[in-house]
Order: structure tokens, then sequence, then C-alpha cells
């Protein structure tokens, strides 16, 4: 009976040994991509087979697996392929707020931007990459205040 349990906590323990070393072994993410608008526009979902990208606070989601809300004559199309940040922020489909500007957003928008970016993009959402005006300055110098440490799924193994 005790030679039985042995091997039976023999197996599961070989088993379980096995699981965790093919999860460490596991091929790392795909490394993050600097977009600029014009190379984002490309992932509007307008062409079958292409990925879908949008843009929120800077940061570039692949919002795919979203198509039938997100792809070609989906509800929410309008909002990819750029930086839709204030049109998240005020829960608006306007062309005029689909833009990355949060200039004049109340306190209340700001906070509902922040819960959408947090609850729903990051949780939902593959990160693939920045854009272009998240970390460099208008004049294309590099923005010393970005850190990639302090991004949302950033590792500093991952290159643009």
């Amino acid at each position: 009976m005790a030679t039985a349990q042995l091997y039976v906590l023999c197996a599961v323990l070989c088993a379980t040994l096995a699981e965790d070393l093919k999860l460490k072994s596991k091929a790392a993410t795909k490394p993050v991509r600097l977009f600029t608008e014009e190379e984002l526009k490309r992932y509007d979902g307008s062409e079958e087979g292409q990925p879908i990208y949008m843009a929120v606070k800077g940061v570039v989601f692949d919002v795919t697996k979203g198509r039938e809300f997100y792809g070609k004559d989906a509800p929410y199309n309008a909002l990819v392929g750029k930086d839709s940040t204030r049109a998240v922020a005020k829960m608006s489909l306007d062309p005029a707020d689909l833009t990355s500007d949060t200039t004049g957003l109340t306190e209340e928008q700001l906070k509902s931007l922040d819960s959408i970016f947090e609850g729903t993009y990051k949780t939902k959402y593959p990160i693939v990459g920045y854009t272009a005006s998240r970390i460099l300055n208008e004049d294309g110098s590099p923005n010393r205040d970005f850190k990639p440490e302090d991004q949302p799924h950033f590792q500093i193994k991952d290159e643009f």
C-alpha cells in the first residue's frame, strides 16, 4: 500500500515539475514597437487578416480579439488606428474627440479614462507598442521623462 502511494506521489511530483519547466521555457512575448501616427493608421481594421490596433494614453493595444467591436463596420471602429484617449475618456465617437489630447477634460472624465485604461484595455488586450508622441518630444528628440520600466507590461528586455 505504501509503495503504491509513493508511486502516485512521485508521478504527481514529476508531472508538476514537467509543467513548471514547460512554463519557464515558454517563448518570450514579441517586443514592443514605436508607432508613428502614419504607421498606426495601417491597423484600422479595414484589411482582412491584418491586426487591429488602438492607442490609449500613448499605449498601443492589439484589439484584434475584439473584432466584433473594433473591426470594419463595427460599432467602435472609429477608435482604432489612432490614439483615441480623449474619446475613451469622454465615451465619445465624435470625430473631434478621436485624439490623444486630454486638454480640458473634467476630473470625472480623467478618472473614467484611468478606470477604462486599467480595467479594460490593460486587462483584455496585449500591448504591442507605444506612440511616438508618448516617448518623443514634438521636435523628435527623446523625452527624458519617459521611463520604460514605469510603463504598463513593459519589460526592460523588450526592445522597440
